[in-house]
């Protein structure tokens, strides 16, 4: 067995979840479901808009690859994370996250000055995420935060697709992409958001390469990279871009493909009121299952089942104590 379950890598965020109405978020002009990158200033706009709204505000560290590193953690299997946090209040939350949940990370030097990245997550009645996200310091994520030993030591790669925004953080993924293959790890991505895979579809596959061993997407980002609306014609496109795949579908559970079988994953049926971290759990769970020897099928289930927790609570995560009860919920261990 590796050291690590998984590496990953993106952008290190503190989010700032509010409860808003669809009003709202037309008066703020707020692309609804989506991730928008926003600057410092549009971010205080934003926030000022709200400012009525902030004692219900709920703040956490962030992130994709870190909400999955620290889920893979959580449910039992150690992992690595490489981000960028500046030397402020933010870095100091971030980083003492990840070593709360255990996971191992690049930021063991002195941290540079200005600001950690910031995500202000609008929450919906219907249970809908709309980020408008600051990447601050992690928008300079470079190849200088890899640690090829860290990389070499995990039985997979993972990659949020959100690094595709910056050029260094895509040289980033790109490297380590290389790195793994090198170093015989396997590899993965999440395409993270349907506006990634249309508005950055270079970048991601120059991330995608000649193939990856496992692509984590959902079913709009799925249909955007196999530029269809045939969710048949997107599996075949995806059949040629990874070796497998997974594909989530939000309250029709989701699909998982291992190189031979598409098998479909019922869904878990909650009272769902915060989608935001969903995808994020899923994989973080999947990946956990599939370090413990678990077919894609079985990966699947229990990832939905993590999945249905997360919408069902508003947040990233769960509370620490949840992860191993899960676990033995479904595993019985």
């Amino acid at each position: 067995m590796k050291k690590y379950a998984a590496y990953g890598i993106g952008a290190a965020l503190v989010d700032t979840e509010i409860k808003v109405s669809d009003r709202e978020l037309a008066q703020m002009n707020v692309d609804k479901g989506m991730m928008t990158l926003v600057d410092e200033a549009r971010q205080a706009e934003l926030l000022a808009h709200l400012a009525g709204h902030l004692v219900k505000a709920s703040h956490a560290s962030g992130g994709s690859a870190g909400n999955s590193m620290i889920a893979t953690a959580q449910f039992g299997a150690a992992t690595f994370m490489s981000c960028k946090v500046a030397s402020d209040a933010d870095g100091d939350i971030y980083l003492a996250d990840l070593e709360a949940a255990g996971v191992d990370h690049c930021l063991n030097g002195e941290r540079a000055a200005g600001t950690t990245g910031k995500c202000l997550v609008l929450i919906t009645a219907d249970a809908e995420r709309s980020m408008n996200t600051f990447l601050g310091i992690s928008e300079t994520l470079s190849p200088a935060q890899l640690d090829p030993a860290a990389i070499a030591a995990s039985q997979y790669l993972y990659v949020e697709g959100y690094l595709v925004t910056s050029p260094t953080g895509l040289a980033a993924a790109v490297e380590a992409v290389e790195i793994a293959r090198s170093r015989g790890v396997k590899t993965s991505l999440s395409f993270s958001d349907p506006g990634m895979v249309e508005y950055f579809r270079e970048g991601m596959a120059s991330i995608v390469g000649d193939g990856l061993d496992l692509i984590f997407c959902n079913e709009a980002e799925a249909l955007g990279w196999g530029e269809t609306d045939n969710l048949e014609v997107a599996i075949e496109k995806l059949k040629r871009a990874a070796r497998t795949f997974v594909i989530t579908r939000g309250a029709e559970g989701a699909l998982t493909y291992d190189g031979e079988a598409l098998v479909e994953i019922p869904p878990h049926r909650v009272h769902a009121v915060d989608s935001n971290g969903a995808g994020d759990m899923f994989a973080g769970a999947f990946l956990y299952a599939l370090n413990r020897g678990e077919d894609f099928p079985t990966a699947g289930r229990f990832a939905s089942l993590a999945a249905g927790r997360i919408v069902a609570n508003y947040g990233p995560r769960l509370p620490a104590a949840d992860y191993p009860a899960l676990r033995a919920e479904f595993f019985g261990d």
